[in-house]
């Protein structure tokens, strides 16, 4: 079905340009081949029979003729267009061009300029480059053009986009050069399933809720909160016993103060009953190794430094 959607539209579009372009050259012709005879015997007086106030008349003259060839040259050169580049429905056009092929040159060309910027940051390592003020400026914008716009132009992120400047212990993964180089390049899928069923009814729901809280020591109902600590056994397995998480599977740590989808009760009821699902895209095809390099040692330093090798 949608192949064939695809065909008549592609039809579609190259009919109603072609027959467009065809009745401009038509509509041209007959404007200049028509005239208009006007009054009682139809005479050929020179005006088009439109008078206003008595004695003012329309005239009848012809376009000029510079005028009219002008209209000449842009169809023949709309057809000469729609020959080479495409317009024509799925119809590429003899030079086969494409907004992707040049996209795919500039960004080839962008790429062998800043080249030899980037080159001598090849071989440094992690603690070379964080000290480094123009490497860090690089990262920085880097920063700016690709991640601030979740995370933030300081870092802080925002509701559901995690703040780079944490300490350790409230990241989801390992706070170090080698993790976020591979989440800059690869990406990153955060799931946590719906746990309703396996909770229980409403006032189970609800008592795990309130131990939640209780774990980061937030405003709970402690009598709730000690009826739902025997159903955080269905939560252990991902935050553990103790509920402080487990950064190899990237569960969060829920005795922090630090909520990526905000804290409460009704938003962690929300969490358990419908689940949770976060993607970071990857940005290996628009950044160069190099540049991951770069901005991975400047999210590194907007918190607690960590030495690493790359």
């Amino acid at each position: 079905m949608t192949d064939f959607t695809n065909a008549f539209w592609d039809w579609y579009v190259g009919i109603v340009t072609i027959v467009s372009i065809l009745a401009c050259g038509l509509l041209l012709w007959i404007a200049g081949k028509t005239t208009v005879k006007t009054g009682a015997d139809k005479i050929n007086d020179g005006t088009t029979g439109h008078v206003w106030d008595e004695d003012l008349r329309e005239l009848n003259n012809p376009l000029p003729l510079w005028w009219m060839w002008l209209f000449v040259v842009t169809i023949i050169f709309s057809i000469v267009y729609l020959i080479i580049f495409p317009g024509l429905g799925s119809f590429k056009g003899l030079l086969m061009w494409s907004q992707e092929k040049e996209h795919a040159i500039d960004v080839k060309a962008l790429a062998a300029q800043h080249a030899p910027l980037y080159a001598k940051y090849a071989t440094q390592t992690v603690e070379q480059l964080s000290k480094d003020p123009q490497a860090l400026k690089l990262g920085e914008r880097l920063f700016t053009n690709n991640c601030a716009q979740c995370h933030g132009s300081e870092g802080r992120g925002s509701k559901s986009y995690p703040n780079l400047t944490n300490p350790d212990s409230a990241w989801l993964g390992a706070r170090d050069y080698a993790h976020i180089v591979k989440t800059v390049t690869e990406g990153r899928i955060g799931v946590m399933p719906p746990m309703a069923a396996a909770v229980g009814d409403d006032e189970k729901i609800s008592d795990l809720t309130q131990y939640v809280l209780s774990l980061s020591a937030s405003p709970h109902d402690r009598d709730k909160a000690a009826k739902g600590s025997a159903s955080f056994a269905t939560c252990s397995a991902c935050h553990g016993a103790d509920g402080r998480g487990n950064k190899l599977l990237g569960a969060p740590n829920l005795t922090d103060s630090y909520w990526l989808y905000g804290s409460g009760a009704e938003v962690i009821k929300q969490s358990i009953l419908n689940g949770r699902s976060n993607v970071m895209p990857a940005q290996a095809g628009k950044l160069s190794p190099e540049q991951i390099r770069i901005v991975s040692a400047y999210v590194l330093s907007l918190g607690p430094k960590v030495s690493g090798q790359p």
